[in-house]
């Protein structure tokens, strides 16, 4: 969320910030400013009134004690009118700091400096390239034929327990898949992140404070009657542990890790590129979070990105890392890197991580702060990555890794899977 502070002392210049994200945010900025006005109209008036309300009081004490009742009386009454007064001036302030705060919910993050504008992904910027794409052999098969090929995941019995995007894993997909969960927790680890298990759901508190209500409502799955909500990711309750805490400064930086299920309502459509892992509404992922301090944020985003692409050149896939343009840029982040592997199958990159800096945005709306002993408590910066999302390096693994006698494991999977070939 950003700071009202800032909008007051700034607004122009953050309109001509977000225009690098395709919005022209005037309109809301122009109304926050508008409520803000009120609200603190509203605010004074109700401190006066209660203030000659306070006056009146110790006033009528006197008058009673000096036998002067009727005088007293008279008072009593305003009193009584002003408190009404006050009491409709606290209504009708809740309603206009109500309205104030649904409006700054509605404002993204702005962009980094280094984010150029666009529309789409079309637009998005190649940083890094590394890996050779491999030749396969004829009649090589995306990942969704291997799948049935060698029963290791089945698509359609998913349909029959639950519907479209809950794949099954069977056999040797279910131990690849848990391999991977396990190789990327104890890489994550290795590298300092504490790791975390969390709930996967969490109440209406948690979606706002990391931004995805209320953006992304309707990709969440609702439990309404318990108002809670299935995870999208395990940023969410991670992040979530530290609402309203301050922390020490010498706590930073915090650093976890998490494995979890993630569900999402994708919206639905049709064709190759949407068949198979490529897009599910449940798929594992495992997620790196971190709060540091404001002037540290992006060396660790840095830091992060390289973790992620030593974990890709361990498994030997094909990637590139994109900067994302303002219009492809999430809603709560600053800057993000998006990490693709090639599938060589299908002649197509598929997204397999998102690393983003959201720098105080999502601590405005946490209230996640820090501070030295006796120092005035400040908003920290919140980051986070999948390290990794399992569907799309499952998919890599199998396709770029068929051969004519069926499919290899990559050597660092080796001791997690128990097998080093498939077929």
């Amino acid at each position: 969320m950003l700071p009202l502070q800032t909008i007051r002392e700034r607004a122009e210049a953050l309109a001509i910030a977000l225009d690098k994200r395709g919005l022209d945010a005037r309109p809301l900025l122009s109304r926050a400013l508008g409520l803000d006005q009120e609200r603190r109209n509203l605010q004074t008036r109700l401190d006066q009134t209660l203030a000659e309300a306070n006056r009146l009081s110790k006033e009528i004490g006197v008058l009673f004690k000096s036998g002067k009742g009727e005088e007293a009386q008279a008072l009593r009454e305003e009193s009584a009118r002003l408190k009404e007064v006050a009491k409709e001036l606290q209504d009708q302030l809740g309603t206009a700091a109500e309205a104030l705060q649904e409006t700054l919910y509605l404002l993204p993050n702005i962009p980094h400096a280094s984010v150029r504008p666009g529309q789409s992904e079309a637009d998005n910027e190649v940083v890094f390239e590394s890996g050779e794409i491999p030749k396969l052999p004829e009649g090589a098969q995306p990942h969704w034929e291997l799948a049935k090929q060698y029963d290791l995941i089945d698509f359609e019995l998913g349909v029959k327990i639950t519907g479209a995007g809950f794949p099954v894993y069977k056999g040797k997909g279910a131990r690849l898949q848990r391999a991977l969960i396990s190789y990327f927790l104890d890489c994550n680890t290795a590298a300092g992140y504490q790791e975390l298990q969390v709930p996967h759901l969490v109440n209406e508190a948690s979606g706002y404070g990391t931004g995805q209500l209320p953006d992304k409502e309707g990709q969440m799955y609702q439990v309404p009657e318990d108002g809670l909500y299935l995870i999208p990711t395990a940023e969410v309750p991670v992040t979530n542990l530290l609402r309203d805490v301050i922390l020490d400064r010498s706590e930073l930086p915090v650093k976890y890790t998490a494995y979890s299920p993630c569900f999402r309502r994708e919206a639905g459509s049709y064709g190759a590129h949407v068949r198979g892992l490529n897009r599910l509404h449940q798929f594992d992922k495992v997620e790196i979070v971190r709060v540091e301090e404001p002037e540290n944020s992006y060396a660790a985003l840095e830091a992060m990105v390289e973790h992620v692409k030593g974990i890709l050149d361990a498994l030997r896939l094909p990637y590139r890392i994109l900067r994302l343009c303002g219009g492809d840029l999430g809603f709560t982040s600053a800057l993000t890197y998006d990490f693709e592997v090639y599938s060589t199958a299908q002649e197509r990159w598929l997204e397999v991580s998102s690393v983003s800096n959201f720098e105080a945005f999502q601590a405005n709306r946490l209230k996640l702060r820090y501070r030295d002993a006796g120092n005035k408590p400040q908003l920290a910066h919140t980051l986070n990555g999948s390290a990794l999302a399992l569907p799309r390096i499952l998919a890599g693994i199998l396709e770029n890794y068929q051969d004519a006698e069926g499919i290899r494991i990559p050597e660092v999977l080796v001791p997690y899977t128990g097998f080093d070939r498939i077929g």
